[in-house]
This record gives structure tokens, sequence and C-alpha cells, in this order.
């Protein structure tokens, strides 16, 4: 007989199984989808930060059941000195893509989870204190090449 497999207490998937724990102990010990996803993001930017650092941006839709669905947008600011003038002081026609001069925004990464954990709160929120202990005390990552 096949035997269909459950997960009734959650499901937690990442591209790096350390990542995929922390979400995963976040719903054991009672936390909900918002928490896990932090913590997993947090451990992520430890063990395989090439892939999901604090330098970036994030975007996210939370929702309780029956209730709106309420959206992150953690994208930073761009810088306030990047207008037109001073790249064209600069030598520039047009603000570069890649360099320097770049015109890059201000990193909203943490800034998003900290919004996302204001909203578990409101469900109840716990704590994503297993990314901050592997943070803490070291866990093998990554090869990086």
């Amino acid at each position: 007989m096949l035997t269909t497999k459950r997960a009734l207490g959650g499901v937690m998937v990442a591209p790096h199984h350390l990542a995929a724990q922390a979400g995963r102990d976040v719903l054991r010990e009672g936390g909900n989808a918002a928490e896990a996803m932090v913590a997993a993001a947090a451990a992520i930017a430890v063990v395989y930060p090439h892939m999901n650092a604090i330098g970036g941006d994030g975007f996210w839709i939370l929702g309780a059941p029956g209730e709106e669905p309420v959206a992150i947008e953690a994208c930073g600011t761009a810088a306030a000195a990047a207008d037109v003038d001073y790249y064209r002081e600069r030598g520039h026609d047009s603000i570069p893509t890649r360099g320097p001069l770049a015109a890059l925004t201000v990193a909203g990464t943490v800034g998003g989870w900290g919004q996302a954990m204001n909203v578990a709160r409101q469900w109840g929120a716990s704590c994503h204190s297993h990314a901050c202990w592997k943070t803490a005390n070291g866990m093998p990552g990554t090869a990086w090449r």
C-alpha cells in the first residue's frame, strides 16, 4: 500500500538544509510561517550568503486565513545625492549600472524582516532564535569558489 507523506505541523523549504532546519524548528516550537521565513532567510545570510545576503531587498505578501493580506516592500531608497547633475559632473550622460558610481539603493532586507516580525507578532510570534544561535556558535557554510 502506498503511504502519502504528511506534514501536519507545516513544511519548510530553503536552498540550504540548515536554513530549512532553522525555519522548521521555528514551526516545531509553535512559531508561525512569517517567523519561519525570517529565520530561514537569516540563516541563509550566514550559510549561503551569495544567495540571500542582508544587502538586498525583499518583497513579502503575508496573510492570515480570513484576513486581508499585508504587503511588505522592503526595497531601500536611492541615495539622495544620486541626481543627473552629479553624474554629468563626472563625465556620464546616464547613471552607470555597474561600478562605484552605480546608483544603488540602500539595502532593505533587514528592515523587511523587522516588518514581517511585526506582522507575525499580531499572530502570536515567538522568536527566530535558531538563526541567531547558529550565527553566534558557528556552522558549516557552502564553499565559496
